[in-house]
């Protein structure tokens, strides 16, 4: 058994994400497991940009609304406790209401050595337009 030192909280980006988001490496993909896990905290109206996995994702939401976003223009809205897996090269966003914040898990498998897949793909990032589509609320 093994406890493992916390990394210090990292801010996202600007090239990846819109706003504030700041994020504390979990587990970060080290063999023999490729399991990656950052608990991500995301300020009202954050989002990231368009990207996708090479072997998917999964988000675990944890505190406020979390919208996930789709390239056919839906936005869905989910809630503490729900659980939204994004497919193997799902385009896709996900943040904050402009209202609260979000904090969520983001899991997801680090690419093998000898992959030569990107593990995350990042794109442009989401316009307001994208962002304020209507919701679908998840059940």
């Amino acid at each position: 058994m093994e406890f493992v030192e916390p990394r210090p909280t990292s801010k996202g980006p600007a090239d990846r994400f819109n706003g504030d988001v700041w994020f504390d490496v979990i587990v970060a993909g080290q063999e023999p497991s490729r399991l990656c896990a950052n608990m991500v905290r995301f300020a009202p109206g954050a989002r990231t940009a368009w990207h996708h996995h090479a072997v998917g994702q999964t988000l675990h939401v944890v505190a406020g609304t979390a919208l996930v976003g789709t390239r056919d223009g839906v936005v869905f809205e989910a809630r503490p406790g729900q659980t939204v897996t994004c497919p193997p090269g799902e385009e896709h966003w996900h943040g904050a209401t402009e209202e609260n914040f979000m904090q969520h898990i983001a899991l997801w498998d680090a690419i093998a050595p000898d992959d030569d897949r990107d593990e995350i793909t990042w794109l442009e990032h989401v316009t307001d337009e994208q962002y304020n589509a209507p919701r679908t609320r998840t059940h």
